[in-house]
């Protein structure tokens, strides 16, 4: 079965992951370069693209050894803007089309 029987696609899919604490923007390097963003409520926004679901767990291995509270991680639709929400987003099924 091909990747794209599978419903999966060659392209990273972009996340944003939310924590209960403040991160700086200089542990962006930590996250293979995600951006940063504090919500300004003492959450911090990691969003990004994401290589693959081996990559997404060694990311979510390194939030759990922070020690910060794993609020949510959503996939972003490509069509979304970039910039971090300052509330939560519904989760979205990737493998739907949108027109």
């Amino acid at each position: 079965m091909s990747q794209t029987s599978a419903g999966r696609s060659d392209q990273p899919v972009r996340y944003e992951i939310r924590v209960q604490g403040r991160l700086e923007s200089r542990w962006a390097a930590w996250f293979d370069g995600m951006s940063l963003a504090d919500e300004g409520d003492g959450v911090t926004n990691i969003h990004g693209p994401v290589a693959d679901q081996a990559a997404l767990h060694g990311l979510l291995q390194r939030l759990r050894d922070t020690g910060l509270p794993l609020l949510s991680v959503t996939p972003v639709a490509s069509d979304q803007l970039d910039p971090p929400t300052t509330g939560p987003r519904s989760p979205i099924n990737p493998r739907r089309r949108t027109t």
